[in-house]
């Protein structure tokens, strides 16, 4: 165990704890005096240090054995999606919690690395140099389907999407053929260019329809992006329009620690939560802003790096996988509240409050460094040929 703690890498340790120091101090500015959240930072911490102790076990866990195992994992995701689907508390508009006396468990946010694991294990076992478009990407797509539908119902738009991304980037990995690529990203933008301009052109008529009804729900997001004179002046609306003031307020330097007017006076809400970017810009404005982006590029190099030094073909998908995650959930948090993207409650990796985001945040490192720790040992009961290895590679590149 010691000769394995050895080769962890300790930039990415390094990295882990500069964000965890921004995480707690944000909080503790936006919670501090607040009856209801004064003590938030504390918590943050205790779920900081289940977050380490997540990510030294999976870590010096050997990843193998997760792919081994990777379809009871899926099918015990999909059992707890279910049960939260009919049983789940509600939590701002998204029923997607199981209550555990105080504490929280978030399933959605679970799932997300299930289906990297689960993904990685069906694309592995394809051994193909290209994957066809009917014997595979069609069935890969169905398995990232089913879960999708199920977080859809919950209203979790945002960590459904993220499913989406995931799915993506694995079959870039596993090879797809370009041609399909390309054909996918040229459908996926109409989609969303036509979808978007059909919901600006007959918008009455979408709301007439939609009622006044939980389904309302959606347009509620969607109006601040799309249709920010139309949206709620008390909901969404009035929401991204103060983090945009915020933001901007900012400046270079920033207002300074505990002296943001915006988020001090609780104009932009949960700004411990999904919010807190807001609050890091507002208080260390461009300055604070880019450290923090740097500290990302930083953990993402480094995944990158200890995929591309991966013998074996499971360790690149499972940190493609990853990657893919965290990079969506960063431009969606961020881009959310500047106006590029629909306001979903996705939070900002490890900087955000909540524990299941966390703690499955740090087990997803733990999973990269389990790569590192074991991806050069070549498992004889696993032999693939040197071709699919060095397939895997090339897609990184």
């Amino acid at each position: 165990m010691l000769q394995k703690l050895k080769k962890v890498d300790f930039v990415i340790v390094a990295a882990l704890v500069m964000l965890m120091i921004i995480s707690i101090t944000s909080i503790y500015s936006v919670t501090i005096g607040d009856p209801k959240l004064d003590g938030f930072h504390i918590k943050m911490i205790l779920y900081y240090i289940v977050g380490f102790i997540a990510f030294f076990a999976t870590s010096l866990l050997d990843y193998r054995l997760l792919i081994k195992y990777a379809t009871y994992i899926y099918v015990g995701g999909l059992g707890l999606l279910a049960f939260v689907m009919f049983f789940g508390a509600t939590k701002n508009g998204s029923k997607g919690w199981i209550s555990l006396g105080e504490l929280s468990v978030q399933p959605a946010e679970v799932f997300k690395i299930i289906l990297i694991i689960f993904l990685t294990y069906v694309l592995v076992r394809k051994n193909k140099r290209q994957l066809s478009f009917t014997r595979d990407v069609i069935p890969v797509g169905l398995l990232a389907f089913i879960p999708f539908v199920f977080v859809m119902a919950i209203n979790d738009l945002g960590n459904a999407l993220s499913y989406v991304v995931i799915l993506l980037g694995l079959l870039w990995i596993g090879n797809v053929k370009f041609s399909h690529a390309l054909i996918g990203l040229v459908l996926g933008a109409s989609v969303v260019v036509g979808g978007a301009m059909a919901y600006i052109h007959f918008y009455d008529d979408i709301k007439e329809v939609l009622g006044d009804g939980p389904r309302a729900h959606w347009m509620g997001r969607i109006d601040p992006w799309l249709m920010p004179e139309k949206s709620d002046p008390a909901g969404a609306g009035w929401h991204t329009y103060n983090a945009k003031m915020a933001i901007a307020s900012g400046g270079m330097s920033g207002e300074g620690f505990m002296e943001g007017t915006s988020v001090q006076s609780q104009r932009v809400p949960y700004t411990y939560s999904d919010s807190i970017f807001v609050q890091i810009a507002e208080e260390y404005g461009f300055i604070g802003s880019s450290v923090l982006l740097l500290l990302y590029f930083i953990l993402i190099h480094r995944m990158i790096l200890i995929a591309l030094e991966c013998r074996e073909r499971a360790g690149p998908f499972l940190i493609v996988g990853i990657v893919s995650m965290f990079l969506y959930q960063i431009f969606e948090n961020i881009g959310m509240f500047i106006g590029l993207m629909p306001l979903t409650g996705i939070t900002l990796p490890f900087i955000s409050y909540g524990g299941t985001s966390l703690v499955i945040n740090m087990a997803s490192m733990g999973v990269a460094m389990s790569v590192k720790l074991h991806g050069k040992e070549i498992d004889e009961d696993l032999p693939e040929p040197k071709t699919q290895r060095t397939t895997a590679k090339q897609s990184l590149v």
